[in-house]
């Protein structure tokens, strides 16, 4: 007799396979991807928990498991990740957006209003761009990113959020950027030292961009890119906004003090870690 495969029985298997491989969460992770392949939410995964799998849909499912347990990011193998309460489209081409990089977009809205010019610097799926000219409608948004994939992607996530033709994406080096006059500069730059990126958790050191990630010796090797050019992409009263990784919030302070801004400042994220230094032009 074929063995029956209920949501119920799919959900308690993968669940504990998932903990077998040091996968923590596992038990959500299972939840999304089955309701991806079956189309529903997680309620329905519930209401519908005595339903049997069909083979075509055990088949879907069953990759998708083989990849997770592979370590591949969740967002990767769904395509997508939530930032601001706005979908995003994402895939190994762009770092996947994370919470912690919200508090920036709330820091980056406390300092403009009406028809400012933004630019975000190292774009990847557009994420802070995109949550930033959804926000502030008046707002003229440049994004730029070194990589062409990166940037096809966020061209898509401005389409998917009504955006597009407010937020200009064009490929650029951070070694020499173009453009002046801003009233707010943006960038999640690379910070992870590259001593560093060999002990990174498998979802991050195996897939997501490198390009993304590696900062250099020290993980501080775009902020003094970054801080040296403040003064020529500012305008006088204009802010440098920048996430920081864990204790590189002191370093990235000295860098906007020796670039002459003011009013520097440290924001903590919701874990209590010192995540955005921001400084400004003095007027």
């Amino acid at each position: 007799m074929t063995e029956v495969w209920t949501v119920l029985k799919v959900l308690q298997w993968t669940a504990g396979y998932f903990s077998d491989k040091g996968i923590e969460g596992g038990r959500l992770d299972a939840e999304l991807l089955l309701s991806d392949t079956l189309k529903l939410d997680r309620v329905g995964l519930y209401l519908n928990y005595d339903r049997p799998l069909s083979a075509g849909e055990l088949e879907t499912f069953r990759a998708a498991v083989g990849r997770r347990a592979k370590r591949e990011p969740l967002q990767y193998i769904r395509g997508q990740a939530e930032f601001w309460s706005l979908p995003f489209t994402v895939n190994p081409a762009v770092l996947i957006p994370r919470p912690d990089t919200e508090v920036l977009v709330e820091e980056a809205l406390k300092r403009i209003a009406g028809p400012v010019r933004i630019l975000d610097v190292g774009t990847g799926s557009g994420a802070i761009a995109i949550a930033l000219a959804h926000e502030q409608p008046e707002a003229s948004v440049e994004a730029v990113d070194l990589s062409a994939e990166a940037l096809a992607v966020a061209q898509g996530n401005a389409e998917r959020n009504g955006v597009a033709a407010r937020v200009t994406l064009r490929q650029g080096d951070l070694r020499q950027l173009q453009g002046a006059g801003y009233d707010l500069v943006v960038s999640n730059p690379p910070y992870i030292p590259s001593a560093d990126l060999a002990g990174l958790m498998p979802e991050v050191r195996e897939f997501e961009p490198l390009l993304a990630l590696d900062g250099g010796d020290d993980g501080l090797f775009c902020y003094r890119l970054l801080a040296a050019q403040a003064s020529a992409l500012l305008k006088p009263g204009g802010w440098l906004l920048l996430e920081v990784g864990i204790d590189q919030a002191a370093g990235v302070t000295e860098l906007l003090q020796g670039a002459g801004l003011v009013d520097i400042f440290t924001r903590a994220d919701y874990a209590g870690v010192a995540r955005v230094v921001g400084g400004q032009l003095a007027g």
